[in-house]
Protein backbone atom coordinates (compact mmCIF):
# COMPACT_ATOMS: atom_id res chain seq x y z
CA UNK A 1 0.00 0.00 0.00
CA UNK A 2 1.47 3.51 -0.60
CA UNK A 3 0.01 6.51 0.51
CA UNK A 4 0.32 9.87 -1.50
CA UNK A 5 0.76 12.02 2.08
CA UNK A 6 1.68 9.99 4.80
CA UNK A 7 5.65 10.07 5.16
CA UNK A 8 5.74 12.68 2.89
CA UNK A 9 6.24 16.43 3.15
CA UNK A 10 3.32 18.56 2.77
CA UNK A 11 3.28 21.80 1.66
CA UNK A 12 -0.22 21.93 0.06
CA UNK A 13 -3.69 21.35 0.73
CA UNK A 14 -5.42 18.22 -0.88
CA UNK A 15 -8.93 17.26 -0.94
CA UNK A 16 -7.82 13.81 -2.09
CA UNK A 17 -8.80 11.59 1.18
CA UNK A 18 -6.55 8.23 1.55
CA UNK A 19 -7.98 4.89 3.15
CA UNK A 20 -6.15 1.60 4.31
CA UNK A 21 -8.04 -1.45 5.04
CA UNK A 22 -9.54 -2.27 8.13
CA UNK A 23 -8.34 -4.00 11.16
CA UNK A 24 -10.24 -6.93 12.54
CA UNK A 25 -12.31 -5.60 15.18
CA UNK A 26 -12.53 -2.16 14.61
CA UNK A 27 -15.78 -0.99 15.28
CA UNK A 28 -15.87 2.76 15.41
CA UNK A 29 -13.31 5.27 14.43
CA UNK A 30 -13.69 9.17 16.08
CA UNK A 31 -11.94 11.77 14.84
CA UNK A 32 -11.13 15.64 16.42
CA UNK A 33 -9.76 18.55 14.61
CA UNK A 34 -9.50 21.80 16.38
CA UNK A 35 -7.58 23.30 13.35
CA UNK A 36 -10.43 23.52 10.95
CA UNK A 37 -11.03 27.37 9.42
CA UNK A 38 -12.73 27.96 6.84
CA UNK A 39 -14.18 31.87 5.72
CA UNK A 40 -17.89 33.33 6.24
CA UNK A 41 -19.48 33.44 3.01
CA UNK A 42 -21.03 36.74 3.61
CA UNK A 43 -18.58 38.83 5.14
CA UNK A 44 -15.56 37.08 4.20
CA UNK A 45 -14.19 36.67 7.85
CA UNK A 46 -12.24 33.90 8.71
CA UNK A 47 -14.41 31.17 10.77
CA UNK A 48 -12.55 28.88 12.75
CA UNK A 49 -14.18 25.22 14.14
CA UNK A 50 -13.57 21.99 16.18
CA UNK A 51 -14.97 18.84 13.54
CA UNK A 52 -15.62 15.54 15.13
CA UNK A 53 -15.79 12.81 12.90
CA UNK A 54 -17.63 9.62 14.01
CA UNK A 55 -17.71 6.55 11.73
CA UNK A 56 -18.46 2.64 11.40
CA UNK A 57 -15.87 1.27 8.89
CA UNK A 58 -16.80 -1.59 6.82
CA UNK A 59 -13.53 -2.37 4.54
CA UNK A 60 -12.07 0.92 4.42
CA UNK A 61 -10.65 3.58 7.82
CA UNK A 62 -9.52 6.92 7.01
CA UNK A 63 -5.46 8.02 7.31
CA UNK A 64 -5.07 11.09 9.16
CA UNK A 65 -2.42 13.04 7.23
CA UNK A 66 -4.71 12.67 4.18
CA UNK A 67 -7.39 14.16 6.29
CA UNK A 68 -5.40 17.01 7.68
CA UNK A 69 -4.35 18.27 4.45
CA UNK A 70 -8.55 17.55 3.23
CA UNK A 71 -9.28 20.12 6.22
CA UNK A 72 -6.27 22.06 5.72
CA UNK A 73 -8.40 23.02 2.13
CA UNK A 74 -11.03 24.74 3.27
CA UNK A 75 -9.03 27.61 4.66
CA UNK A 76 -10.16 29.93 1.72
CA UNK A 77 -13.57 28.55 1.07
CA UNK A 78 -16.24 30.71 1.71
CA UNK A 79 -19.20 27.84 3.48
CA UNK A 80 -21.64 27.99 6.38
CA UNK A 81 -20.61 25.62 8.78
CA UNK A 82 -24.04 23.35 8.26
CA UNK A 83 -23.10 22.93 4.75
CA UNK A 84 -19.32 22.23 5.78
CA UNK A 85 -20.32 19.46 7.57
CA UNK A 86 -22.62 18.36 5.38
CA UNK A 87 -19.84 18.11 2.85
CA UNK A 88 -17.26 16.85 5.07
CA UNK A 89 -19.86 13.67 5.70
CA UNK A 90 -20.55 13.23 2.54
CA UNK A 91 -16.75 13.23 1.27
CA UNK A 92 -15.63 10.22 3.92
CA UNK A 93 -19.01 8.61 2.90
CA UNK A 94 -17.72 8.56 -0.64
CA UNK A 95 -14.43 7.71 -0.22
CA UNK A 96 -14.96 4.94 2.73
CA UNK A 97 -18.58 2.96 2.10
CA UNK A 98 -19.11 3.16 5.83
CA UNK A 99 -22.03 1.78 7.54
CA UNK A 100 -22.15 5.36 9.22
CA UNK A 101 -20.41 8.57 9.55
CA UNK A 102 -21.40 11.39 11.56
CA UNK A 103 -19.58 14.84 11.71
CA UNK A 104 -20.17 17.43 13.97
CA UNK A 105 -18.54 21.03 13.32
CA UNK A 106 -18.70 23.46 16.45
CA UNK A 107 -17.52 26.69 15.12
CA UNK A 108 -16.24 29.04 17.79
CA UNK A 109 -18.16 31.85 19.43
CA UNK A 110 -18.76 35.06 16.97
CA UNK A 111 -20.72 38.02 18.12
CA UNK A 112 -21.65 36.32 21.12
CA UNK A 113 -22.98 33.17 19.16
CA UNK A 114 -21.68 29.39 19.03
CA UNK A 115 -22.73 27.13 15.92
CA UNK A 116 -22.82 23.44 15.96
CA UNK A 117 -24.00 21.90 13.05
CA UNK A 118 -24.45 17.79 13.07
CA UNK A 119 -24.12 15.60 9.55
CA UNK A 120 -24.99 12.26 9.04
CA UNK A 121 -24.76 9.53 5.87
CA UNK A 122 -25.66 6.16 6.21
CA UNK A 123 -26.67 3.19 4.16
CA UNK A 124 -29.78 2.83 3.11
Amino acid sequence: MEFKALGKPSTQPSRDLESFPKPDGVKVVRMTSTELSSLCPITGQPDFSTVKIEYYPDKLCLESKSLKLYLWSYRNEAAFCEALSAEIAHDIFKKLEPFKVHVTLTQSVRGGIQIEAEAEVERG
